[in-house]
């Protein structure tokens, strides 16, 4: 009983890892490269492309990105997000 509770529980967090989406504004090479059809070449290119550019608007802006085709896009586009990219805070006048 002890190890189906266990398999299960692992089971649970394999699912739950899975499910969580990539945030293409903010992963690392090494997650990008989790991502299907994405391998190291591909990751670079999308650190880079970013690092020169900005953060990403939208993840249909990841077509933009050289060696990444609509297809790998379409198969991947379920298991990514964009996180706001961080803005200078606007400074507040009083009314009076």
């Amino acid at each position: 009983m002890k190890q189906l509770i266990m398999v299960l529980l692992g089971s649970m967090l394999l699912a739950a890892s899975a499910l969580a989406a990539v945030d293409i504004n903010t992963a690392t090479a090494d997650q990008l490269e989790a991502l299907p059809g994405i391998g190291a070449t591909k990751a670079k290119a999308i650190v880079d492309y970013r690092a020169k550019n900005g953060p990403f608007k939208s993840t249909d802006e990841l077509t933009r990105v050289p060696g990444i085709k609509q297809g790998t896009y379409a198969k991947i586009k379920g298991e990514l997000s964009v996180g706001r990219a961080a803005t200078p805070a606007k400074a507040t006048t009083a009314k009076k």
